[in-house]
């Protein structure tokens, strides 16, 4: 492990320096609390877990065809000197990588990045646009509308519970209790 991965000040100028966004750096920020909050609550090291999620889509911006995201933000870390567990993390949160979610890091990456997508489109739709109104069962009832959010994939969300071991309801609620810790981050 070098000092950049553990090191979120330098994981955001990197983030930054590749995406403009403010869209997809809020879509990091949230990934991120989520990721940050299950590595607590597996007694995992929630600097480096934050950072991986912080950084999983920096590429997409730049690099937004699936033969070019995730691969080369992974070439550019790998030239920050980051290891290969963050490295490999990043790369299998893309189904498409081939690189298999073997890791509790990236099982949680993977069931956290659509998700806190998709919670940031409910969210949106409701009345204040506030995270603060968002529920599970509107979370569940938006999920069953194929219209709504289409390019969240609702299998990856379900999937991504069942790789945590965790029932999807809670798994809902564990996330928008996350998000809500940075909702103003999130203009939320």
């Amino acid at each position: 492990m070098n000092k950049h991965e553990r090191d979120r000040d330098y994981c955001l100028a990197l983030l930054k320096e590749n995406t403009k966004s403010e869209t997809l750096l809020k879509h990091a920020f949230a990934v991120e609390i989520c990721v940050k909050e299950y590595a607590a609550k597996f007694n995992e090291d929630v600097l480096y877990w934050g950072n991986v999620a912080l950084l999983h889509d920096f590429d997409y911006e730049k690099y937004p065809t699936i033969e070019q995201h995730p691969f080369k933000g992974a070439e550019i870390l790998k030239e920050h000197g980051f290891d290969e567990i963050f490295i490999n993390a990043i790369l299998s949160h893309a189904s498409y990588s081939g690189v298999s979610r073997d890791s509790q890091l990236s099982k949680t990456l993977f069931a956290c990045d659509e998700l806190a997508g998709f919670i940031t489109a409910v969210a949106y739709v409701r009345p204040n646009k506030s995270i603060e109104e968002v529920e599970v069962k509107s979370v569940r009832k938006k999920m069953k509308d194929k219209a709504f959010a289409r390019s969240v994939n609702r299998d990856d969300i379900i999937e991504g519970a069942e790789l945590l071991g965790i029932m999807l309801d809670e798994h809902i609620n564990f996330c928008i209790n996350a998000m809500k810790l940075i909702k103003i981050d999130l203009g939320l």
